[in-house]
């Protein structure tokens, strides 16, 4: 399976639905949104470097020379083939069959900037000391507060295709930096 950057990849994607899944089904509660966060910040993270360390090391462990090129590709193709997957397989279950869970992500999201638009206020208020900056402080939060306002907030969908597309995008970009990492590490020395 590790000869075959696809099948890595078909396995990442696995990978990843199972953690998906996993949190789905037993973790979704008042921390849903901030679960999620934490399992795509630090767990997908490892989870891929596993996978295109799995990729590239088995060409390696079959005494074949490797160039970068060589290194990068097998290290990029399964992270794109499993991420693709996984985006859009997320993104279909959170718009066509759990709209419900769409909901309470989009709902947690909002709630968590306005907690941290709060603390970032109150801290930001114990370093003031005039009256002129407290009330200009006041007013610009008051006003910044209005855009989570019911009738500001009621289409917000930070899980719409558009917001799939930034945030594969996003992910794309760790996939070329990890990728030319392994492309630099892999090649084989007589390249040098």
């Amino acid at each position: 399976m590790a000869k075959n950057v696809y099948a890595v990849g078909f396995a990442l994607f696995i990978a990843t639905m199972v953690l998906f899944f996993g949190l789905y089904f037993f973790g979704m509660n008042v921390d849903y949104f901030n679960n999620s966060l934490l399992m795509n910040a630090f767990l997908l993270p490892v989870l891929y470097l596993a996978g295109a360390y799995v990729s590239v090391n088995s060409l390696r462990k079959e005494g074949v020379k490797i160039g970068f090129r060589d290194a990068f590709g097998r290290a990029f193709k399964p992270m794109f083939v499993g991420g693709l997957l996984s985006v859009l397989s997320i993104f279909a279950f959170l718009n066509f069959m759990d709209k419900d869970a769409k909901d309470l992500l989009n709902f947690q999201y909002i709630e968590r900037q306005k907690t941290e638009l709060k603390n970032e206020y109150q801290k930001a208020r114990l370093h003031l000391t005039t009256d002129e900056e407290k009330a200009e402080l006041d007013q610009n939060y008051k006003n910044r507060l209005q855009s989570f306002s019911p009738e500001m907030v009621k289409d917000k969908d930070m899980f719409s295709f558009r917001q799939f597309t930034y945030y594969f995008a996003a992910i794309l970009v760790f996939y070329v930096i990890l990728s030319t990492f392994f492309g630099s590490f892999f090649r084989s020395r007589s390249e040098m």
